[in-house]
């Protein structure tokens, strides 16, 4: 009788009875969702990071600040106010006045000074003859000032101002022509007209206003689906503990938990971990009296996953950065995905295939091997270094005063996808120690 239960009682765990089906069919609908997060959250890491380079590249510091199109705009602008609006008052146009007088005057000195010089040819006497007849210059001497303000008059003229503002326009106009502005506009204008119709707006302020709020939204989102993906894996390990006596789920649950890890590594890989992104926020100075800012000027912005970085390595020149590639290749990417597959395979198969030297190998041991939780700490130390670094230079940018205030902006960030793989790390290292307590075989 004990020899006939004992075999029903195997019998029952190796098949599928009901609580087994009802588990399989939870964890199914289960590892459902966290795909389907894990997907919307790799989707929208890709989408982020597209929207960013594209605000980064239409706001680099070398389509703004430094790009003579731009200055050009800025002094054209100044010039225009300047000349149209330029406005004297009481007491400017009085010293004005005095000095436009003073000039006329010494023309008029200097003309009768000409006229009083003693004459030595016959025509030259007649000449001054005439002058002094007909010409009265103290008369003309008493108009100055009549006529100072007559000049003043037309000056402050609108229409005249007018004339004045496009005659410096025209000058503007001659300079582009010869070639002494920037050489990149045909450029420029392109890549604004490419963007601009690619996020269906026509101005600068428009496409960063738009940028900006689409990029807040997909941050809430892309975390939302993060913690989504944290509370699957939190009910698995409370199945975990759930059903820690019954021993003819723990196969099963250990295959399904092991689904769960490899959706987790995949979007770890494949999702952005870290963002680089330095610039000047704010610059405002002033030229010709006139107030001049520069706002969001990118200086650098870099958006990678860990096989961003691996292609990139890979695809370098040097000897050492490709062997860097491959090393994170294999001890971070392909060792993972064989620990995970060599645990599965060690639980479900027969002793000869659970007991293979190279199965259990990588079920047990290669994880002193794989570098995934040094590559957590490597991102973490780089991005602690990164962030202290860019702090200080950028530090060093910050003006305040009455003609130049600069305020710079560090917006380096760790990113969903580095706590997605860390999560996977510290999820690997739990289901290996589970493996441990339900393996039927010898894990040494």
């Amino acid at each position: 009788m004990n020899q006939l239960a004992a075999q029903q009682s195997k019998t029952s765990a190796k098949g599928f009875n009901l609580p087994k089906l009802l588990l399989i069919l939870g964890l199914t609908i289960l590892l459902a969702g966290e795909g389907y997060f894990g997907v919307k959250l790799y989707m929208l890491s890709h989408q982020q990071k597209e929207i960013k380079e594209d605000y980064s590249e239409v706001n680099n510091i070398m389509h703004g600040l430094f790009s003579a199109d731009q200055w050009q705009d800025e002094v054209t602008g100044i010039i225009k106010h300047q000349v149209r609006n330029f406005t004297l008052t009481k007491k400017q146009k009085k010293e004005l006045q005095l000095e436009v007088q003073e000039i006329i005057m010494a023309l008029i000195n200097k003309a009768e000074a000409l006229v009083n010089k003693p004459a030595t040819t016959v025509s030259g006497k007649i000449k001054k003859f005439a002058i002094k007849t007909f010409v009265n210059t103290d008369k003309i001497k008493a108009q100055v000032p009549a006529f100072a303000r007559s000049v003043i008059a037309k000056a402050d003229d609108p229409a005249n101002k007018k004339k004045a503002s496009s005659m410096a326009m025209g000058k503007f106009a001659e300079i582009k022509k010869t070639g002494y502005i920037d050489s990149t506009s045909a450029v420029n204008i392109a890549l604004h007209k490419t963007m601009f119709s690619k996020y269906h707006v026509s101005t600068q302020d428009q496409f960063n206003q738009k940028l900006v709020s689409t990029l807040a939204t997909i941050k809430t989102v892309t975390y939302n689906y993060c913690f989504g993906m944290l509370a699957c894996i939190a009910i698995v390990l409370s199945l975990w503990w759930i059903f820690r006596k019954r021993e003819d789920l723990h196969a099963t649950l250990f295959v399904m938990s092991l689904l769960f890890a490899f959706i987790l590594l995949g979007v770890g890989l494949t999702a952005s971990m870290i963002e680089v992104d330095a610039r000047i926020r704010s610059l405002d100075f002033v030229l010709l009296g006139e107030r001049v800012v520069f706002k969001n000027q990118v200086l650098f912005f870099q958006s990678k996953s860990i096989l961003d970085v691996v292609h990139i390595l890979i695809g370098q020149s040097g000897i050492d950065s490709i062997l860097v590639g491959v090393l994170i290749l294999i001890f971070s990417i392909l060792f993972p995905i064989m620990k995970l597959t060599s645990t599965g395979i060690h639980l479900l198969s027969k002793k000869s295939i659970a007991e293979n030297r190279f199965i259990k190998y990588f079920a047990f041991q290669s994880g002193k091997w794989s570098m995934a939780d040094v590559i957590v700490i490597a991102i973490m130390m780089t991005y602690i270094g990164l962030n202290g670094l860019l702090e200080s230079q950028l530090a060093g940018l910050n003006v305040k005063s009455d003609f130049l205030t600069i305020i710079t902006t560090n917006n380096t960030a760790l990113q969903p996808g580095f706590i997605i793989f860390i999560s996977f790390v510290l999820y690997g290292l739990i289901l290996s120690t589970i493996l441990k307590y339900i393996t039927p075989y010898d894990s040494h």
